[in-house]
């Protein structure tokens, strides 16, 4: 089949990953059916932390439960999370809500005054098994207090995760909270400094997903580029990444979530440079491209660091895909520092843009500065979505003709190395399977591929007479 532009089907919006603020699934969207149901909402951490209190919910008995795992990044986080209780309180009268996460952590009686909600479990508690035993849930027991999640040291033991209910990539928390302090973020608040997994036991979790089937393991946290500096010898991401790969070679892909363009180490760079199985797409937290703005953040970086950190990529591996968060209509934003913002689409080369209109937190210090207009930043995040998209459609339209390798997420979607949708034609296979495959569609949806042509029976010669 020649490879000639067609429009396929829409996808499924599923956003590159893991801007550690971005939606990890659609707002009320179940993470499983069944005794224990979870609502995630936020970052890929979410997602990890869900599946962990599903099964420690699940092993110590709980049924007819709904786990309500918040976020607090934006109002409408919240907002939707608040949705979604009403609707399973009016959907399942008899059922128990439990609510957690970041946005309970932070004001827990907000949450438990809300009507159906039994228990609100703070950050430190959720992921320990004592939290769920059946003794500590029996009729007339006072629901424990929220502890101070800024006095937390070390990571909270979870027992391995082998199973994402409903999805064909595993999710593996390798840091915990952030010791930054951007302006407009809340989010230290609600998971306390920074803390790291050992080696050892992200290894050990790794492996056992290997095991189980699962062909892509994400490494996530909150700022997964400060990985190490409260370990011993201080290790790098990178360094914990090159490891992994060389202890579980049965692993095809890894992939990294969002990464600060200041932190990134030089392992990670030889690593990014050369080993395949580290998928050749970054995500980055960038945020703004106007440098008064990133100082009024009080991000660590620069435009000139943010550019400089696409070039780098790009020469260690050209085809890499590079994706960022940014936010629209900060507080003090000009038209000219939001034009320096959509300049740097396109000159940073990025591909993939999660954008947040700006939405002030409550304490946090750019909530205290002069606001723009709701209106007015919703419709600059409009316009750098528009500028994502015409960016996204370019790098779909440059991987037209060339071979693919794409994890199926449904028996006729998945994604590419590079995070791009895309849609099958011409053949199917399980969730979970690795296949290789041959661009020949591209549209704003994503990609599409056909099997690889067979090749040419040889031609049987004549006989020499």
């Amino acid at each position: 089949m020649s490879a000639t532009r067609q429009v396929p089907p829409p996808l499924p919006q599923d956003a590159p990953p893991a801007p550690e603020a971005g939606p990890a699934l659609p707002a009320g969207g179940r993470l499983d059916d069944g005794p224990v149901r979870v609502l995630s909402f936020g970052c890929r951490l979410n997602t990890y932390e869900s599946a962990v209190m599903r099964d420690l919910a699940l092993r110590a008995g709980h049924r007819e439960t709904i786990l309500v795992n918040t976020c607090a990044v934006t109002a409408e986080a919240e907002h939707q999370a608040r949705q979604a209780i009403r609707r399973a309180r009016r959907e399942s009268p008899a059922a128990r809500i439990i609510v957690t996460g970041c946005a309970a952590q932070i004001a827990p009686e907000r949450w438990a005054a809300l009507p159906g909600v039994a228990r609100v479990l703070g950050n430190a508690d959720k992921l320990r098994p004592e939290a769920w035993d059946a003794a500590a849930w029996a009729p007339g027991t006072a629901a424990p207090p929220i502890r101070d999640i800024m006095a937390e040291r070390g990571v909270a033991p979870a027992q391995p995760v082998t199973e994402f209910a409903g999805r064909a990539r595993a999710f593996v928390q390798v840091q915990q909270g952030c010791d930054h302090r951007c302006t407009f973020c809340v989010i230290p608040y609600g998971r306390g400094p920074s803390r790291s997994v050992p080696a050892g036991a992200v290894v050990q979790q790794v492996r056992a997903l290997a095991a189980a089937g699962y062909r892509e393991v994400v490494l996530t946290g909150v700022d997964i580029t400060s990985y190490g500096g409260d370990l011993p010898g201080r290790p790098r991401l990178g360094q914990l990444a090159r490891r992994l790969l060389a202890l579980v070679p049965e692993l095809p892909r890894l992939r990294l979530s969002s990464l600060d363009p200041e932190e990134i180490d030089e392992d990670l760079w030889r690593l990014l440079a050369e080993e395949p199985r580290l998928m050749p797409h970054l995500h980055l937290s960038v945020q703004h491209g106007a440098d008064l703005i990133l100082k009024r953040m009080k991000r660590r970086h620069s435009r000139a660091g943010a550019l400089a950190c696409a070039r780098r990529a790009r020469a260690l591996r050209p085809e890499v895909a590079l994706g960022a968060d940014l936010i629209a209509g900060f507080p003090t934003e000009t038209e000219a520092q939001f034009q320096d913002t959509l300049d740097l689409v396109e000159e940073a080369g990025l591909h993939f843009l999660h954008v947040f209109p700006y939405s002030e937190r409550p304490g946090t210090p750019a909530a205290r500065m002069p606001q723009l207009p709701p209106p007015l930043r919703r419709a600059r995040a409009a316009r750098l979505r528009e500028a994502g998209a015409a960016a996204a459609l370019r790098f779909y339209e440059s991987r037209l003709g060339l071979e693919e390798t794409v994890l199926l997420e449904r028996p006729d979607r998945g994604h590419s190395e590079h995070f791009c949708p895309v849609r099958l034609e011409g053949v199917t296979g399980e969730r979970g399977r690795l296949l290789r495959l041959r661009v020949t569609g591209a549209s704003p949806a994503g990609l599409v591929a056909a099997p690889l042509a067979p090749p040419l029976a040889p031609t049987p010669m004549a006989a020499e007479g």
